[in-house]
């Protein structure tokens, strides 16, 4: 499994807590197939909408940050399964894979 050791997504983090902000981590846990990214990728969602780190860009990303955002009024772990494998809007650019992603909250 590949981490995400990104200087800027842990200073993200620290800078999230030291400010008492909450935000959302994504991490892809499991993939099958082709998939932009591997396990351990991780972005780090704020409440305001912006994020740092990526777990693959494109439309997949944005599902995962439409959940994410959804996880402010929560305290809930949830997962989600974004799916690679249909080509969108008559697009034959498709990956080809399924990514599971674990979204956790942090409170500072």
């Amino acid at each position: 499994m590949q981490i995400n050791t990104d200087n800027n997504f842990i200073i993200d983090i620290i800078k999230c807590l030291k400010d008492k902000k909450s935000a959302v981590v994504a991490t892809v846990i499991n993939t099958r197939g082709s998939t932009p990214r591997k396990e351990g990728a991780k972005m780090l969602i704020h409440q305001d909408g912006s994020f740092s780190g990526t777990i693959g860009g494109g439309c997949g990303e944005s599902e995962v940050w439409q959940k994410a955002m959804e996880m402010f009024d929560s305290n809930e772990i949830k997962y989600v399964s974004v799916d690679l494998t249909e080509p969108i809007d008559g697009e034959d650019k498709v990956c080809g894979g399924v990514m599971d992603i674990m979204l956790e909250k942090l409170d500072p």
